[in-house]
Protein backbone atom coordinates (compact mmCIF):
# COMPACT_ATOMS: atom_id res chain seq x y z
CA UNK A 1 0.00 0.00 0.00
CA UNK A 2 1.75 3.16 -1.14
CA UNK A 3 1.22 6.38 1.56
CA UNK A 4 -0.39 9.46 0.61
CA UNK A 5 2.05 12.20 0.07
CA UNK A 6 0.05 13.99 2.58
CA UNK A 7 1.35 12.02 5.36
CA UNK A 8 5.07 10.48 6.45
CA UNK A 9 6.43 8.37 9.14
CA UNK A 10 7.04 10.63 12.62
CA UNK A 11 10.89 8.95 12.60
CA UNK A 12 11.75 10.15 9.13
CA UNK A 13 9.83 13.63 10.15
CA UNK A 14 12.28 13.45 13.58
CA UNK A 15 15.04 12.88 11.52
CA UNK A 16 14.42 15.43 8.01
CA UNK A 17 13.17 18.38 10.66
CA UNK A 18 16.61 17.38 12.43
CA UNK A 19 15.50 16.89 15.80
CA UNK A 20 17.65 13.84 16.02
CA UNK A 21 20.69 13.49 13.95
CA UNK A 22 19.90 9.67 12.78
CA UNK A 23 16.55 7.94 11.88
CA UNK A 24 17.53 5.17 14.31
CA UNK A 25 17.31 8.09 17.04
CA UNK A 26 13.98 9.01 16.17
CA UNK A 27 12.82 5.57 15.87
CA UNK A 28 14.27 4.34 19.48
CA UNK A 29 13.15 7.53 20.75
CA UNK A 30 9.40 6.57 19.47
CA UNK A 31 9.85 3.53 20.86
CA UNK A 32 10.63 4.69 24.29
CA UNK A 33 7.60 6.41 24.67
CA UNK A 34 9.70 9.62 24.49
CA UNK A 35 7.13 11.41 21.35
CA UNK A 36 3.73 12.27 21.52
CA UNK A 37 1.94 12.84 18.27
CA UNK A 38 -1.69 14.95 19.62
CA UNK A 39 -0.75 13.81 23.11
CA UNK A 40 -1.06 10.43 22.05
CA UNK A 41 2.21 8.04 22.38
CA UNK A 42 3.43 7.62 18.93
CA UNK A 43 5.05 4.39 17.19
CA UNK A 44 7.71 5.49 14.78
CA UNK A 45 5.39 3.70 11.75
CA UNK A 46 2.50 6.74 13.33
CA UNK A 47 1.90 8.66 10.18
CA UNK A 48 2.33 12.68 10.66
CA UNK A 49 0.15 15.40 8.96
CA UNK A 50 0.58 18.78 8.79
CA UNK A 51 -0.73 20.65 11.98
CA UNK A 52 -0.18 17.58 13.97
CA UNK A 53 1.24 18.64 17.34
CA UNK A 54 4.25 16.96 18.31
CA UNK A 55 5.91 16.82 21.79
CA UNK A 56 9.42 15.10 22.10
CA UNK A 57 11.78 14.42 25.10
CA UNK A 58 14.95 15.32 24.39
CA UNK A 59 17.81 14.18 26.42
CA UNK A 60 18.80 15.63 29.27
CA UNK A 61 15.04 16.26 30.23
CA UNK A 62 14.99 18.90 27.70
CA UNK A 63 11.25 18.89 26.23
CA UNK A 64 10.48 20.23 22.62
CA UNK A 65 6.64 21.04 21.47
CA UNK A 66 6.57 21.18 17.43
CA UNK A 67 3.65 21.52 14.99
CA UNK A 68 3.71 20.26 12.05
CA UNK A 69 4.02 23.12 8.94
CA UNK A 70 4.97 20.85 6.44
CA UNK A 71 5.71 17.26 5.23
CA UNK A 72 9.25 16.48 3.85
CA UNK A 73 11.07 13.25 3.52
CA UNK A 74 14.54 14.56 2.81
CA UNK A 75 16.73 16.07 5.04
CA UNK A 76 18.45 19.49 4.27
CA UNK A 77 19.85 21.60 5.63
CA UNK A 78 19.29 23.57 8.94
CA UNK A 79 17.09 25.93 7.21
CA UNK A 80 15.00 24.31 5.19
CA UNK A 81 14.30 21.94 8.25
CA UNK A 82 13.07 25.04 9.78
CA UNK A 83 10.19 25.09 6.94
CA UNK A 84 9.04 21.96 8.31
CA UNK A 85 8.03 22.56 11.19
CA UNK A 86 6.39 25.64 13.78
CA UNK A 87 8.37 25.43 17.17
CA UNK A 88 6.00 25.82 19.95
CA UNK A 89 8.43 25.15 22.79
CA UNK A 90 7.98 27.57 25.77
CA UNK A 91 11.39 29.69 27.35
CA UNK A 92 13.34 27.38 29.52
CA UNK A 93 13.03 28.99 33.37
CA UNK A 94 16.42 31.10 33.77
CA UNK A 95 19.18 29.86 35.88
CA UNK A 96 20.36 31.71 38.61
CA UNK A 97 24.17 32.97 38.53
CA UNK A 98 25.06 33.19 41.93
CA UNK A 99 28.07 31.45 42.70
CA UNK A 100 29.19 30.50 46.14
CA UNK A 101 31.45 32.81 47.72
CA UNK A 102 35.27 31.96 47.06
CA UNK A 103 37.00 30.12 49.96
CA UNK A 104 40.12 32.63 49.55
CA UNK A 105 40.69 35.94 49.05
CA UNK A 106 41.49 36.46 45.23
CA UNK A 107 45.59 37.57 45.16
CA UNK A 108 46.70 35.40 48.28
CA UNK A 109 48.65 32.49 46.32
CA UNK A 110 48.16 28.85 46.97
CA UNK A 111 46.80 27.38 49.81
CA UNK A 112 48.33 25.57 52.61
CA UNK A 113 48.43 21.87 53.58
CA UNK A 114 46.30 23.39 56.80
CA UNK A 115 43.97 24.94 54.38
CA UNK A 116 43.93 22.22 51.77
CA UNK A 117 42.46 19.50 54.51
CA UNK A 118 40.36 22.39 55.86
CA UNK A 119 38.44 22.54 52.57
CA UNK A 120 38.97 18.63 51.72
CA UNK A 121 37.08 18.27 55.31
CA UNK A 122 34.00 21.01 54.68
CA UNK A 123 33.39 19.14 51.42
CA UNK A 124 33.15 15.65 53.16
CA UNK A 125 36.05 13.91 51.14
Amino acid sequence: MQASPDSIRVDKWLWAARVFKTRSLASTACDGGKVDINDEAAKPARRVRAGDLIKVTLPRGRRRVLKVAAVGDRRGSAEAARVLYEDLTPPEPPRSRLAPPPAREPGTGRPTKRERRDLDRLRGW
